[in-house]
């Protein structure tokens, strides 16, 4: 379920520098009738070619500028209203806009993946959440921009934007907020709710004074204290390793569906999703990290999308390297296992990737560009490493940023050139294939000569290969300069060398040898060719076995006849235990594993086939065991088995990695 906590805010386009714009704006909703109404003076300064765009479900009742009436913004209803401005040779240009119109309704019942989709502004009685993306209010099109927003709302609701909170009132009548960016941002989200308000103060690293919040939904009034508490952990943690948190409040926001999205200065959390005990000890951090990387200081879109992988680094990564060595090494795993599910095409550039829409872009953004940042740590040593990330808060702050800006601080503070390093990661999709060709040793004179040969796959990648010389007086670890596609490396050892481990501890990123990737529910999930066999012919089972697939290949799924015999392809079983019993044995396939053999009212496991095709077995004691595994399951890809009882899992693990390991000859 951790995978339900996603990132900073929906991606934007990369906005452009030519213009000083501010927005200052009211608007009025009613979360209940799904109303809106707004009024905007839009400022620009030094204006150039521009464009204002409004969503297509608004009315616009009055659109002017400094010469008159802007004139018509769409030919027909259901189209965005767009006006196209002309160069200017002004100092100054104002618009004026009032719009209205009626937002789409909230649906409680979206999972997260969803509501990463085509984002849309929505309202109901549990609550509002208007992104950017949706177009909500009047905009000048692939911009930054500073803004004064009054949110006006009836009584019993409280809202918010990003930013400094300026006024508030809460009486009678209804709520009133004023909130304040005086930054350039990358946009404006909205929310609100039938919110209770629970407030600290934290003093930063300079003693200055941080507001913080939460805005919770009733009936979780009672974990305030303990985000709160956290959230002030978390700035305490950041400025020591980074600098100053750049903002003077932070908010922990419930939402009533599943999101997790970060913005400037808040959170947006579902209200399922923060009473999980765990959120405050793991996704709560990341959110709060991303007010440094993404919100603090911006990703250049045109070049890809480095912050989910910084943030991703310093705080998921981070969390589980202060547990052990081997909860780090897991995760490390788990980011190169996720990378082994992948099929051709699937995989892109970092260079490419903007924002997450799926498994297969969450795989590369995220993983493949947190394990980059550790290669880096690896190479530069720690202190080099903060003294980059500092040295890009100090002079990046509140700027648009490209991967390229990142490659010049570390190379700045580390005196060395990383151009080769940061062009093949960024540039190139895919990852090495590397292999032991060969491992020979003869006597010497002081001890023991180890002739070693490396290869790698074509084209060719300036790697530090970390292996282990297993030897009669012990392990000894070495780094081999791997620069071509074969390379033989003398080592000098004491002790008589008996076998060579490569990479043990998963320090770089590859790909890894069948023996090395063992199977895990992403196999199924994320291949485009994934097929699914029903062993029922109640109508309910299949119902519900059709739903569970689609939900975890995110597509309608290729559904295979009772008689029809398996491809190549990997593939989803599901079916009532007596009937997964029979099938597996007609198959010569082994039966349910030990570790979960009997163990709560379904079982899930993942079996490689001798063709090297993965199998994901789904056995359920009845219909209801089954419909009980729709939400939870599609959130345990990287694993290999699970028990559930009902929506509870009670067992889970992964089979077991089998390290690359060559006997000296």
């Amino acid at each position: 379920l951790a995978n339900i906590v996603s990132s900073n805010a929906l991606a934007r386009p990369a906005p452009f520098k030519f213009n000083q714009i501010e927005y200052d704006m009211t608007v009025t909703i009613d979360p209940v009738k799904r109303t809106i109404e707004g009024v905007s003076m839009i400022t620009v300064e030094r204006p150039r070619e521009l464009q204002l765009i409004l969503g297509a479900a608004y009315e616009v009742t009055q659109a002017e500028f400094n010469d008159g009436p802007l004139g018509q913004s769409r030919e027909q209803a259901g189209q965005p209203h767009i006006w196209n401005i002309p160069f200017h040779f002004r100092q100054q240009i104002q618009f004026l806009i009032r719009w209205h119109g009626v937002l789409d309704t909230l649906d409680t019942s979206l999972d997260h993946h969803q509501t990463l989709g085509k984002p849309v502004a929505v309202s109901g009685a549990d609550g509002s959440f208007l992104p950017d993306g949706a177009n909500w209010y009047p905009r000048i099109a692939g911009e930054l921009a500073k803004y004064k927003v009054k949110i006006e709302l009836p009584p019993g609701y409280k809202g918010l934007v990003a930013g400094r909170l300026a006024e508030e009132s809460d009486t009678g009548e209804g709520y009133r907020a004023v909130f304040e960016f005086s930054q350039p941002a990358e946009g404006i989200d909205l929310m609100a709710g039938p919110y209770v308000i629970e407030t600290q103060t934290y003093h930063n690293i300079k003693q200055k004074p941080v507001q913080l919040r939460t805005y919770f939904h009733p009936q979780i009034r009672e974990l305030a204290t303990d985000y709160l508490d956290a959230v002030k952990q978390y700035l305490a943690r950041y400025e020591a390793q980074i600098g100053e948190y750049a903002y003077s409040e932070f908010s922990v926001v419930s939402s009533p569906t599943p999101t997790g999205f970060g913005m400037p200065t808040l959170t947006y959390l579902g209200i399922d999703v923060l009473k999980l005990p765990f959120i405050r000890h793991t996704s709560l951090g990341h959110e709060v990290l991303h007010n440094w990387w993404g919100n603090g200081i911006y990703p250049d879109y045109r070049s890809g999308n480095w912050s989910e992988g910084l943030t991703t680094f310093m705080a998921d990564y981070a969390y589980q390297e202060e547990q052990s060595e081997e909860a780090a090494r897991e995760m490390r795993l788990g980011w190169l296992r996720d990378f082994a599910a992948l099929q051709p095409g699937q995989d892109q550039p970092l260079t490419a990737f903007t924002s997450r829409t799926h498994d297969a872009s969450k795989i590369v953004g995220y993983n493949k560009a947190a394990m980059l940042f550790f290669m880096l740590r690896d190479q530069l040593g720690p202190v080099m490493f903060q003294r980059g990330l500092q040295g890009l808060w100090a002079t990046h702050r509140f700027k648009i940023t490209p991967w390229s800006d990142l490659q010049k601080m570390f190379e700045i503070v580390s005196g060395q050139s990383l151009q080769p390093f940061f062009s093949q990661w960024l540039e190139r999709s895919g990852a090495p294939d590397i292999a032991i060709a060969a491992a020979a040793s003869s006597a010497v004179d002081s001890g023991y000569e180890l002739t070693l040969t490396l290869t790698q796959s074509e084209p060719a990648y300036q790697l530090q290969v970390p292996v282990v010389v297993e030897t009669g007086q012990g392990p000894v670890s070495q780094r081999l300069e791997l620069q071509q596609m074969q390379q033989t490396f003398t080592l000098k050892l004491a002790g008589k060398p008996q076998a060579v481990l490569l990479d043990p501890d998963v320090r770089l990123f590859r790909r890894l040898a069948p023996q090395e990737a063992p199977p895990i529910l992403r196999d199924v999930m994320v291949h485009p060719a994934t097929e699914t066999l029903i062993l029922s012919d109640k109508d309910d089972i299949r119902q519900l076995a059709a739903a569970l697939a689609e939900k975890l290949q995110r597509r309608t799924p290729e559904l295979l006849a009772d008689d029809q015999t398996l491809t190549a392809a990997p593939a989803v079983i599901i079916g009532l235990q007596a009937d997964i019993e029979r099938w597996l044995e007609a198959q010569s396939l082994p039966g349910i594993p030990q570790a979960i053999a009997a163990k709560g009212s379904a079982q899930v496991w993942t079996v490689a086939r001798p063709d090297g095709a993965t199998l994901a077995v789904v056995s359920v004691a009845d219909a209801a065991a089954l419909e009980a595994l729709l939400r939870p399951l599609p959130h345990y890809g990287r694993q290999s088995y699970l028990a559930f009882d009902s929506r509870q899992v009670i067992e889970k693990g992964i089979w077991p990695m089998q390290v690359q390991r060559t006997t000296v000859e």
